[in-house]
């Protein structure tokens, strides 16, 4: 293939936007002076002095557009990834709600089957698993049920199944034998996060010398912050372990939001969306896994109980929050969305930033830092 050129961007590199021109082939890209003299047939994109960002990277999502990870079939998730694409998101992880074993299987198969096939929307990179190692009272929408100790076997059943694409999993350090199970999915190639859980400080911080990398949905569904009890709240602040952070005005005060980039650091923030089916659709009856949710004011939440169930959100929008709410940079922001997630889950050597030989995953922001254009592994994305 014919190498294709941006030009005329201001190129996000470095933390830092500089003028340039990006050559892409093969679905990989490379950097070239502003100044390089291209072929005179090229393909080229003018990209008119605006700003061209890494694509966004969503760990944590449980769906959108009416279809729910834990029913998504290829379809399905051909749904899931042209609507991300269009805010920007051009790779995620899917994330599995606990289920049955058996439902679980299937979701693994339904993820090996739609990445094996070339799609134009956002990159299915893998799975999430979101339990079963959970603690029943910060359960939110876990099936409690469902809900078991910590399982080694289990897991590595699940990744044998997988091919090795489960990349990520929530577990709940107080559970028993999750402390003993942490190293053991480093060893499966799993990154673990802690999260769910109403675990004390001392728990939580043997959980992070054991090998947690993050904290997941900081702040929500888990035990917080006392002056005399930091709990897994004050633990996941203090250590060196990512946050990912639901920035939609709603999981979290922007107060609390600026508190923990504060004492996290740019570099240790991760923005989700933890959305689910109703991500994308009007207001009304939806379900998460095998809990109905009802929408209203974009908010969702579990029909029985109140209690909220993931978000709505997108990821452009939860740029537009933290660039809002903390009053930083977009350049300080952006790595929350592309380097930090890329660095977490181990795909920063393809993804994450603008370098030679990534992938080719790119947004072009308009003037209030909306996705104007966007590409993904080389190809621009357009809507059907």
């Amino acid at each position: 293939m014919d190498e294709r050129y941006i030009i005329n961007g201001e190129i996000y590199i470095g933390h830092k936007f500089c003028r340039g021109t990006i050559g892409i082939r093969n679905g990989k890209m490379k950097l070239y002076e502003e100044t390089k003299a291209l072929p005179a047939d090229a393909s080229v994109f003018d990209a008119k002095g605006r700003k061209l960002v890494p694509g966004f990277i969503d760990i944590h999502t449980h769906g959108a557009m009416g279809v729910d990870v834990n029913g998504a079939d290829i379809g399905g998730y051909e749904k899931i990834g042209n609507f991300f694409a269009s805010h920007g998101t051009t790779s995620y992880l899917a994330s599995v709600l606990t289920d049955t074993k058996e439902q679980t299987e299937w979701c693994i198969g339904q993820c090996l089957a739609f990445r094996r096939e070339k799609h134009k929307g956002a990159e299915l990179l893998g799975i999430h698993l979101e339990g079963p190692f959970l603690a029943p009272e910060y359960k939110g929408a876990m099936p409690e049920e469902l809900l078991r100790e910590g399982d080694a076997k289990l897991v590595a059943d699940y990744q044998a199944l997988a091919k090795g694409c489960i990349r990520y999993i929530t577990v709940s350090p107080e559970v028993a034998g999750v402390t003993e199970l942490i190293p053991a999915l480093k060893e499966l190639g799993v990154v673990a996060a802690m999260g769910h859980s109403g675990a004390d400080y001392e728990t939580s911080m043997r959980a992070v010398a054991a090998g947690v990398a993050a904290s997941t949905h900081t702040g929500n569904a888990m035990r917080l912050l006392h002056q005399h009890e930091p709990a897994i709240f004050g633990a996941a602040l203090e250590s060196d372990v990512y946050c990912e952070v639901i920035c939609d005005g709603r999981h979290l005060h922007p107060g609390t939001v600026r508190l923990i980039a504060k004492a996290k650091g740019t570099d240790r923030v991760v923005l989700i969306t933890d959305s689910i089916m109703a991500a994308g659709l009007p207001d009304g009856n939806y379900h998460l896994g095998v809990n109905q949710v009802v929408v209203e004011d974009g908010d969702a939440k579990l029909a029985d109980t109140g209690v909220r169930a993931g978000s709505t959100l997108t990821q452009d929008v939860a740029l537009a929050n933290m660039l809002s709410y903390t009053g930083l940079p977009l350049e300080e922001v952006l790595p929350m969305l592309t380097e930090n997630p890329a660095k977490l889950i181990g795909v920063f050597g393809e993804k994450g930033s603008i370098a030679d030989g990534k992938d080719a995953d790119l947004v072009l922001l308009d003037e209030r830092n909306e996705p104007a254009a966007v590409w993904i592994g080389g190809e621009q994305w357009k809507r059907s």
